[in-house]
């Protein structure tokens, strides 16, 4: 079987593996005040320009959200966020066990709008009888494969800024969304265009551990607290700095989220030439398309996928995801299976 479920299903890269085996006995200081730790934010910052960032190695991505949301907000506030948001469908409510209202906005791409945030803003108003909105969250790439272009981010942005948000991004698969080629957003762009985000290694190479940067100086205080307060601060936080060395060191994290996205647009030219149904544009390492059920019997017996669900009673919808570790083998397997599967319909 060919897997095309998710881009964590493998351990970590070969060269992440190498140093963190490399350093395997030497003895290091915990919970995230060791040598690699410092070295892996040394080399975060320079490819981000900024000096004034704070940088904590959290293990998880919902860990990073829930840590951060419950941080920066006031127990009256909520978040708003695309109705596809992780926090949203994807977390089991973590986000509300710490006391917060996510508040859903309907989003086609998956994206998030200025608009949308001015229209949540205008619906709430100064009305102390509902929550009130403080934060927006978006994810890049976002959970239905899109990204935002440095204009869209810009624009949200400038709403949050007029109207005191905090802008947060979930960079989970942001390796990804950067090395899109439709992206024309930097590294170096984030910090000032963001209050705080996170560079996700748990679907790009690391065996687990997300880098989340704190920009905005008033949401600096006492963070480490908070980390060991909500039980993510690990007593061997090293492990996650060696990792974020390895991947930054040479800017292999780039490497590899370049190779996930390129899998997948081999098989996005496939789909394209062969006539199948692409659900959202094809920008990053995720794939969304409607097949005919037929077919998918079929694909079954090869391939793992995942079910969005039902379209019609013909017709499901489905994601497919490459990874860093996705072989050419794989992905010509799919292909082939393709161009095959259209004497089905």
């Amino acid at each position: 079987m060919y897997s095309f479920l998710n881009d964590y299903s493998e351990g970590a890269h070969p060269r992440v593996l190498a140093m963190m085996n490399e350093y395997n006995l030497e003895q290091n200081r915990g919970y995230g005040q060791d040598i690699h730790c410092e070295r892996a934010k040394e080399y975060i910052k320079n490819l981000i320009h900024r000096d004034d960032v704070d940088i904590h190695f959290i293990p998880g991505g919902t860990q990073a959200n829930m840590i951060s949301i419950s941080a920066f907000l006031r127990p009256h506030q909520c978040v708003i966020s695309a109705d596809t948001g992780h926090i949203y469908v994807h977390e089991t409510g973590a986000i509300e066990a710490t006391g917060h209202k996510v508040f859903p906005v309907a989003s086609e791409d998956g994206k998030l709008k200025a608009k949308d945030v001015i229209n949540v803003l205008d619906l709430h108003g100064n009305d102390e009888h509902m929550v009130q909105p403080k934060m927006v969250y978006i994810s890049n790439s976002t959970e239905l494969g899109t990204i935002y272009t440095k204009d869209e981010l810009e624009s949200l942005y400038n709403v949050c800024k007029e109207n005191g948000l905090i802008l947060f991004l979930d960079g989970a698969r942001l390796g990804s969304a950067l090395m899109s080629s439709k992206n024309d957003l930097s590294m170096e762009d984030l910090p000032n265009l963001c209050d705080a985000f996170y560079i996700g290694g748990t679907k790009n190479g690391a065996l687990l551990g997300e880098a989340l940067v704190i920009v905005k100086e008033e949401l600096k205080e006492d963070f480490r607290y908070l980390i060991k307060q909500k039980g993510a601060m690990l007593a061997k936080g090293f492990i996650m700095g060696i990792q974020f060395e390895a991947l930054f060191k040479d800017k292999l994290y780039f490497e590899l989220a370049k190779h996930a996205n390129q899998m997948s647009k081999k098989i996005a030219d496939v789909l394209e030439v062969e006539g199948y149904e692409l659900l959202q544009e094809a920008c990053s390492n995720q794939l969304f398309l409607k097949l005919s059920n037929r077919i998918l019997k079929e694909m079954d017996k090869e391939f793992l996928y995942v079910v969005n669900g039902k379209v019609d009673e013909e017709y499901t919808s489905i994601r497919l995801v490459t990874s860093w570790a996705t072989t050419e083998e794989s992905v010509n397997a799919l292909v082939n299976f393709f161009k095959r599967a259209k004497s089905l319909l």
